[in-house]
């Protein structure tokens, strides 16, 4: 049996010898073999230099480049390189637990139903924004019910972070859309379920993740989600999440509100009303999961730019690829992290 590993990476100095090391500290299954193929974008930061000393101490450390520096990109260079009976993606800034490769795959040996495994995410925190992001993302409030990111518990769920799939999910359904900047992840797991494949949380797999992250380009990588969200409905045809609707109506919600003021101000306040209900469940909500006033007004300030970045981009998807007909901009294209 052999389990490959894909690590998407670029300049990732800092984190990715911690990162190989908990791959290769890892207990494994009986007569496994272990391969990890680190897909580098053209890093110029030291990266490269440090995989080639990790590849003296490690057997089976490859290093794939990733010139075109995207990520489905990435996913698929490091797949292509070998025949693996599993495939485990594991980004270059986590750090997984040590029974996590073990135990995802005696998840799909012991049900074939499952073709996809992932499992809960804790966070190291390289800034207080960072921190704070993170704290929103956590929540049912920021990402909407249903997101894997706010459970406790093992679960059927639509999509996870760091996924293990049998190799012959790729065989069965192709491999990752390289068109999609974004969300291509979300779209090859929509395809998953699509062809009857369930994904499963497994909540007793855990992995250590470095978050970085300040609010613009929390703001930038939320538009960017919202609008290849959009792409990935047109080209399947289908809404993939009720979810992911709830933002661009919030949004739009918002353009229109103001409406009813060119006709009477009590018919304004009426339709405002919605907007007194979010800033007060924004104020609610902030003050539940705050641990002091200042954590508060910082989750006052991210869970609007989760919701309302996302809602933006979708509807702006929706003008350029459903009313426009449209390719992708490249200005959505930009890396935010």
């Amino acid at each position: 049996m052999i389990i490959a590993v894909v690590i998407p990476c670029r300049n990732e100095v800092r984190n990715i010898e911690e990162c190989v090391r908990a791959i290769y500290a890892s207990e494994l299954p009986a007569n496994a073999e272990l391969v990890i193929n680190v897909v580098d974008g053209v890093s110029n930061d030291g990266t490269i230099e440090l995989l080639h000393s990790l590849q003296n101490e490690f057997n089976g450390l490859n290093i794939i480049t990733n010139h075109k520096q995207l990520t489905p990109y990435a996913f698929n260079l490091g797949i292509y390189a070998v025949k693996a009976d599993y495939y485990q993606i594991i980004g270059a800034r986590q750090v997984v637990s040590q029974n996590y490769l073990k135990l995802a795959v005696e998840s799909l040996q012991n049900d074939s139903s499952i073709w996809c495994v992932g499992g809960a995410v804790n966070n190291v925190y390289l800034n207080e924004e960072g921190k704070m992001i993170a704290k929103a993302m956590g929540t049912t409030f920021g990402m909407g019910l249903g997101n894997f990111r706010t459970l406790n518990e093992s679960a059927f769920v639509d999509t996870v972070g760091t996924p293990m799939y049998p190799a012959w999910v790729f065989d069965k359904i192709g491999y990752f859309d390289e068109e999609l900047v974004r969300n291509q992840d979300d779209e090859f797991n929509f395809r998953v379920t699509q062809a009857g494949g369930k994904i499963l949380f497994n909540a007793n797999i855990e992995l250590k993740y470095y978050v970085r992250g300040n609010y613009p380009n929390l703001w930038k990588q939320f538009l960017q989600y919202g609008y290849w969200k959009v792409y990935v409905n047109k080209k399947h045809k289908a809404v993939t999440t009720l979810r992911q609707l709830v933002p661009p109506l919030f949004v739009l919600y918002l353009i229109l509100c103001l409406i009813p003021f060119i006709f009477s101000p009590f018919l304004g306040f009426v339709g405002t009303g919605g907007v007194t209900l979010y800033v007060l469940l924004t104020i609610a909500f902030s003050f539940l999961h705050a641990s002091s006033a200042n954590e508060a007004l910082n989750l006052m300030m991210i869970y609007p730019i989760l919701h309302i970045s996302y809602g933006w981009g979708y509807l702006k998807g929706i003008f350029n690829f459903i009313i426009l007909n449209k390719k992708p901009q490249s200005s959505f294209s930009e890396m935010s992290r």
